[in-house]
């Protein structure tokens, strides 16, 4: 199933234009239901594990393949990667969620909150300064550790304006992006296996998901 993803990916790298794509249409959408079905199941054993999930339409949870040109140097019309993000209130909203990523050679499952508007970012940022032993307690735990690494490191130089520059955590502070992930091999797995990864990565990153949508409640 996976596999099928992929190949499909592969060719699209090696054929980014309009008329390949409309001649292999048949082929992206069954690449596409490969991904949604993944999604369904998914989505079906988080809601488990994570409440605010809620009932989700996996094909909603799915990124569209239409890239926007519109102000990018490359024009290729089509994203060589497929993606589905499984978030409390839909893909647009400003939660942090869960998220599967598709791409010949750079697959990786993660999540957390991406480029968060800037009253969402300080919101984040509000929460870990306040509540920052909590914080440390769920990046910092040994397991989540060995199963990501460190978070998405895009920093700023500084403490960021608004908190104490001698603040002992002000690293914590200094991230563009609350977000985590752990690359895989999708091509190489079962669709059975592939739920099973990326259920243990989500199960892993609960307590930082739950962290940094409690900050973004705090916004309503």
């Amino acid at each position: 199933m996976s596999k099928r993803i992929i190949d499909f990916l592969n060719e699209l790298s090696a054929n980014n234009n309009k008329s390949w794509f409309d001649a292999q249409r048949a082929a992206y959408e069954a690449a596409k239901t490969d991904l949604v079905d993944i999604a369904a199941e998914v989505i079906s054993e988080l809601a488990n594990v994570d409440p605010l999930i809620g009932p989700q339409d996996p094909k909603k949870c799915v990124f569209r393949i239409n890239r926007d040109v519109r102000f990018s140097k490359n024009k290729d019309p089509y994203k060589t990667n497929m993606g589905a993000f499984i978030v409390p209130g839909g893909k647009n909203a400003p939660n942090a969620g869960y998220y599967m990523h598709f791409e010949p050679g750079q697959s990786f499952v993660g999540g957390g909150i991406y480029a968060p508007q800037r009253d969402v970012l300080n919101a984040i940022r509000r929460e870990i300064y306040y509540q920052s032993a909590d914080f440390k307690a769920i990046i910092f735990d040994p397991f989540f550790q060995n199963m990501f690494g460190e978070l998405m490191n895009e920093q700023l130089v500084n403490v960021p304006k608004g908190f104490p520059a001698d603040f002992a955590d002000g690293n914590l502070l200094k991230y563009k992006h609350y977000v985590v992930s752990r690359s895989f091999e999708p091509e190489n797995q079962t669709k059975s296996e592939i739920v099973d990864f990326v259920m243990d990565t989500f199960k892993a990153m609960r307590d930082f998901n739950a962290f940094l949508n409690r900050a973004v409640r705090n916004l309503e």
